[in-house]
């Protein structure tokens, strides 16, 4: 039978005043084992942003059966977040994203233990953020410079695994910075560099293939001046699904993890994946080379 309603009848929740965990993910085993479901119900994820991937990778863990958050976020719902993220809808507009999000993954599992940060993260809440968990997943908004290079730094003090995988094009570019790995700082190199500069080196050290740049059909709808760009959901639902993926492959310590330099993209509309390795990250020759081309782009662009 199909109930339609997201509210269970009267019936059944007198019927099952305990959540019943076991069953609810019951069709996880096989994929992992009994033992492992276990152990993700006992995991505490970090994720900063609520918006297009934040969003998502939400629901996709609480739908793992992990049993612990941490979300930020300071925004509220508008009409241009309806093509991308999983909680913008006419009855959410112009409501916080956070309390509709916590809402949604805790009608996935009652029993979730959500702690949530509405003002988003900064230098100062920042430890309670990232205290006691096990993972750290970035949906912090791209041009969100200063508070990402901030939270990945002290993930790496902290010794938290942390995870970012970036909508780009129909496709996911994913990079994992494990303890005792390259640190975010030393991929990306940002120091103190301007906006601009950053901008330009987040987006060519998340994915050196750069296989979504060939199909981009209107460059100006890119405008780092102006904080913009274009988003497509299928990217945000692929992000969701690798970043689920590798925080299983992380918590449970199984399967290999590619962590930096080395990267992956996957792009849906040329059906094409690639694995990348930058060694010195955006230090590497290739990567100073197209960076260079970037800036030379974008000031062209500026005039």
């Amino acid at each position: 039978m199909t109930i339609s309603s997201s509210t269970p009848p009267r019936d059944y929740a007198e019927q099952h005043s305990s959540f019943p965990y076991e069953r609810a993910f019951s069709r996880n085993i096989g994929w992992v084992t009994h033992k492992e479901q276990a152990l993700l119900r006992s995991k505490r994820i970090a994720i900063a942003g609520a918006g297009g991937v934040g969003s998502a990778y939400l629901l996709t863990l609480a739908r793992l059966g992990i049993g612990s958050f941490h979300i930020a976020d300071f925004d509220k719902y508008d009409i241009p977040n309806f093509n991308r993220q999983v909680g913008a809808s006419m009855s959410t507009v112009g409501r916080p994203k956070v309390d509709v999000m916590a809402n949604m993954a805790r009608d996935i599992n009652p029993d979730l233990d959500i702690k949530i940060f509405p003002n988003g993260i900064d230098k100062d809440n920042l430890p309670d953020f990232l205290d006691g968990v096990d993972l750290y997943i970035d949906g912090l908004d791209f041009f969100a410079f200063d508070i990402r290079q901030q939270t990945f730094a002290l993930c790496a003090a902290l010794g938290v695994p942390a995870t970012t995988v970036a909508p780009l094009g129909m496709g996911a570019a994913l990079l994992n910075f494990m303890p005792g790995k390259m640190t975010f700082e030393e991929y990306f190199r940002w120091g103190d560099l301007p906006e601009l500069a950053k901008a330009i080196r987040f987006v060519v050290g998340l994915a050196p293939a750069g296989l979504h740049r060939r199909y981009l059909v209107d460059p100006t709808a890119v405008n780092f001046f102006e904080r913009r760009g274009p988003s497509t959901g299928m990217a945000i639902q692929l992000c969701a699904g690798i970043a689920a993926t590798e925080a299983l492959k992380i918590l449970l310590n199984r399967g290999p993890v590619s962590c930096a330099p080395h990267g992956i993209q996957f792009d849906a509309y040329r059906n094409k994946m690639t694995r990348t390795w930058r060694p010195g990250g955006n230090g590497n020759p290739l990567q100073r080379l197209a960076i260079a081309i970037g800036t030379r782009q974008f000031a062209k662009g500026a005039k």
